[in-house]
């Protein structure tokens, strides 16, 4: 008679699994709840204490870490091995279905003391699961229930399950045990506050989907979610509407995300294209926001991803389906603006929650390893600027100055923004060279560049970009400062009557 050996936490499909094991011959050993739960469904059930010849103790920390039941599992199919189970009265065990005490779940809990995370590590699954897998030759071991159906058709139909199938079970139990280890590790680390960076750097993930394709149609992708709580984060949104979200679409709903978070006191709108944020700007209310945003720059927001920081009501609903766009991210949706939104059947609605800033790492690939930065999430006020022209901002424009800055932080490098009124006019991304980024914004602005503003993700190298910003007719500038030349860069803006700021912080993205 073939041995099962079943201890689930998670029990969808447990009893119609043990069923269908015990009409094909096998035996069942079980343990704690499972034991339970099978027995009630009128299952025959042979107790772990039967197989150990030991009660469960310690609350049930301790119920098969024991030599019969790891003899069983972790003896090869060799005469040898086979020998000496015989020796010991050990019986093989051919089939191991366990998954893991909820940890995740117990930590995701808003209440959650230390003593129940503690007491939801399990520590006997996981060396089950291991020993199984690390002898999948012989033994089959699954974690999952959605494989109990193709495990049981294997059975049912050459009286076995293949070496190809083993070996994939064992896979996805060790993906299953390391997931596991690292949810545990991160909690502990974050308990104790550690900072830095560790010697070794785990990073694990859950699949939410698979995707239709990568950034082109050519690569394969997937979207994974980290470990620990989702809520107000993009992992952890809610698709209200629309077509499937592509990799693209989910970069960008990061952007777009992102920059609206910067701002918390007034309705803000951004429009992203290809991370960069096209047009942004504020309103008394998230409609006027939403449609300054457009203004700044119609032509590229077309097809772009809307980013809002508050609810989205149904006269900014109203405003939205004038114009095509692939998606809009938002805390939440009325049920007024869901249904004028469904007119726009394939257009997507995000709806993401409110929530803090995540604190956790970013995280970059490279050939044959990763970068890993905290996230850029430093905030300036205007006590953190230093004023270093003979002409000093009026308060208006420093006003003006902090929303480009926000803005001009989530621009790639080198990066230039035109604003005024809490609207952006021009945006220069991604250049080669800082004046180039300067003259592409300067000129998307045009004439309304005249008692505007310009922010720069970093320092001026030349005095190159002050002298077209004069010319353009920008009245004062934002930018880290720290260049050799910084002396160069203010004299130009004495010349021209420009006051400017020093933040002494830098917002490279590249």
């Amino acid at each position: 008679m073939k041995r099962a050996i079943i201890s689930v936490s998670d029990k969808t499909g447990v009893i119609e699994l043990a069923q269908e094991l015990v009409n094909l011959g096998w035996e069942i050993v079980s343990t704690g709840g499972t034991a339970k739960v099978l027995k009630e469904a009128g299952i025959k059930v042979t107790g772990i204490s039967q197989v150990t010849g030991f009660p469960e103790i310690l609350e049930g920390r301790v119920k098969t870490l024991h030599p019969n039941v790891h003899g069983g599992i972790l003896a090869k199919d060799t005469p040898e091995h086979m020998n000496v189970l015989k020796e010991q009265g050990i019986t093989p065990i051919d089939l191991v279905v366990v998954n893991l005490y909820p940890f995740e779940a117990t930590i995701n809990k808003d209440e959650v003391t230390l003593e129940d995370a503690v007491e939801n590590i399990d520590i006997g699954g996981p060396t089950m699961v291991r020993a199984a897998a690390k002898n999948f030759q012989r033994v089959a071991i699954v974690v999952n229930p959605a494989r109990y159906q193709e495990v049981l058709k294997e059975l049912k139909e050459k009286g076995e399950i293949a070496l190809k199938t083993r070996m994939e079970l064992a896979l996805e139990a060790f993906q299953h045990t390391a997931y596991y280890d690292s949810v545990i590790s991160g909690y502990l680390a974050g308990l104790l506050g550690k900072e830095g960076f560790p010697q070794s750097f785990v990073l694990s993930g859950k699949k939410i989907q698979e995707l239709r394709y990568g950034e082109n149609p050519h690569q394969k992708a997937a979207f994974y979610a980290l470990p620990g709580k989702t809520r107000g984060t993009v992992a952890g949104a809610r698709k209200l509407q629309g077509k499937e979200l592509s990799y693209n679409n989910i970069v960008d709903i990061e952007a777009a995300w992102a920059v609206v978070r910067e701002f918390k006191n007034s309705p803000a709108a951004c429009i992203i294209k290809h991370t960069n944020p096209c047009g942004t700007a504020l309103g008394n209310t998230l409609a006027e926001a939403y449609q300054r945003a457009l203004e700044a720059d119609p032509v590229s927001a077309f097809g772009g991803i809307i980013g809002l920081n508050q609810g989205v009501d149904s006269k900014t609903a109203e405003k939205i389906v004038e114009t095509f766009m692939e998606a809009v991210v938002a805390p939440e949706f009325s049920n007024k603006a869901l249904e004028i939104l469904s007119a726009k059947k394939n257009l997507r609605l995000i709806e993401i929650g409110y929530s803090k800033p995540p604190k956790d790492y970013w995280v970059e690939k490279v050939g044959g390893g990763f970068l890993v930065q905290e996230r850029d999430q430093v905030q300036i006020t205007e006590g953190d600027l230093r004023v270093v022209t003979e002409k000093k901002p009026a308060a208006e424009e420093m006003v003006q100055l902090l929303f480009a800055w926000k803005v001009v932080k989530h621009v790639k490098s080198n990066a230039i923004v035109v604003s005024k009124n809490n609207q952006t006019l021009g945006v220069g991304a991604g250049q080669m060279n800082r004046v180039g980024a300067a003259e592409i914004a300067l000129k998307q602005a045009g004439e309304k560049a005249r008692g505007a503003v310009l922010a720069s993700d970093a320092f001026f190298p030349f005095r190159d970009t002050i002298d077209a910003a004069a010319k353009a007719g920008i009245t004062a500038i934002i930018q880290p400062g720290g260049s050799i030349r910084d002396e160069e860069s203010i004299q130009a803006c004495n010349e021209h009557g420009i006051a400017m700021v020093f933040t002494g912080i830098r917002h490279f993205k590249h």
